[in-house]
């Protein structure tokens, strides 16, 4: 099989084409034929050795991914055939991907394999934060940073099926109609200087509930001049590049929470569970529907990462395979 892999060296500059067995089932596993493989923000800090997950030198990175279970130990409860997507700590971007059988998530056949692999990072992840971290509730607001990301696009749609209304900021007018044609009832571009002052503003000067935050640096700081006392402002990332240091006075004064919406498949597996469970439902009944963009193949991995890293996307970038009718996966 074909996959990319982070050499020796960090940086993407090092990334290489290259080719391997492909994996075998093993007791607790499944592997499948890969049909798509989402890019995360997170990929490139794995690659250039500064995410909190440093695998081994050299490995294939890559941690969503969505395809065909083309073998299965015996005693599996999939088969060969079945539609699925998945997260993996890295290992993604190759075409033959072997996946626990507790981080797969079935896919039903009116779901592509692009929208597919958008689902175990970013929509488990924006399920976490708004049902699990701060418990959502009808009728409250509910302001998304970033909204024609991944997380804050999969934000932006959770928040509005769970009844809330929904703020969303970007920074072009062409990103915040994505967020529109989304669910958001209100659109904010955050590169004017008085940003907060709008979400007041559409808030009658109360502020937002709940804060979806995949920015940080001054997006976080100043999210705390628009958020409605006894609020929660959710730390999903930085994007930005930069690690706000928010002011202990301002948490005091309106009786803030931050929180940061962290999971992980070994600590919350009940919780992880429950939250996919939660998400298949929505996906089937239409409430949330993953942007994802499918222009690149696995070739493109190095311009694709390019593209993400420099902000230049909305959605999810996704790759597409084509690995059927290759002997033994070769």
């Amino acid at each position: 099989m074909r996959c990319w892999v982070a050499g020796e060296e960090a940086g993407l500059s090092n990334l290489k084409l290259e080719t391997r067995d492909k994996p075998r089932p093993e007791p607790g596993h499944v592997v499948i034929r890969t049909e798509a493989a989402a890019l995360n923000f997170s990929d490139i800090l794995m690659i250039d050795g500064k995410y909190q997950v440093r695998p081994e030198r050299p490995f294939v990175p890559g941690q969503e991914v969505a395809g065909v279970v083309e073998a299965v130990p015996e005693g599996s409860k999939w088969k060969p055939g079945d539609r699925v997507a998945a997260k993996v700590y890295w290992g993604g971007f190759a075409e033959y991907v072997l996946l626990r059988d507790d981080m797969v998530i079935p896919l039903p056949d009116s779901i592509s394999f692009a929208q597919g692999a958008a689902l175990p990072v970013v929509y488990t992840t924006a399920m976490v934060a708004l049902h699990h971290t701060a418990r959502v509730q009808s009728g409250q607001t509910v302001l998304v940073h970033a909204a024609a990301g991944g997380v804050g696009l999969a934000a932006v749609e959770i928040a509005k099926a769970a009844g809330a209304r929904v703020i969303a900021t970007a920074s072009s007018p062409g990103k915040l109609q994505i967020a529109v044609d989304h669910g958001a009832d209100v659109t904010i571009n955050y590169r004017d200087d008085d940003w907060k002052d709008q979400v007041k503003a559409a808030t009658d000067g109360r502020g937002a509930d709940i804060i979806v935050d995949p920015v940080g640096g001054d997006v976080a700081l100043q999210s705390l001049r628009c958020i409605a006392r006894g609020g929660t402002l959710l730390i999903v990332g930085f994007a930005s590049g930069k690690i706000a240091e928010l002011p202990s006075n301002l948490l005091l004064l309106k009786k803030v929470s931050a929180q940061g919406v962290m999971w992980d498949h070994n600590l919350d597996a009940d919780m992880i569970a429950q939250v996919t469970r939660q998400m298949v439902d929505l996906l089937i009944a239409g409430k949330i529907n993953p942007l994802s963009h499918q222009d690149y193949t696995l070739e493109d991995l190095p311009q694709a990462l390019e593209s993400l890293g420099n902000r230049a996307s909305t959605g999810k970038l996704v790759l597409g395979f084509n690995c059927e009718g290759k002997p033994d996966g070769k």
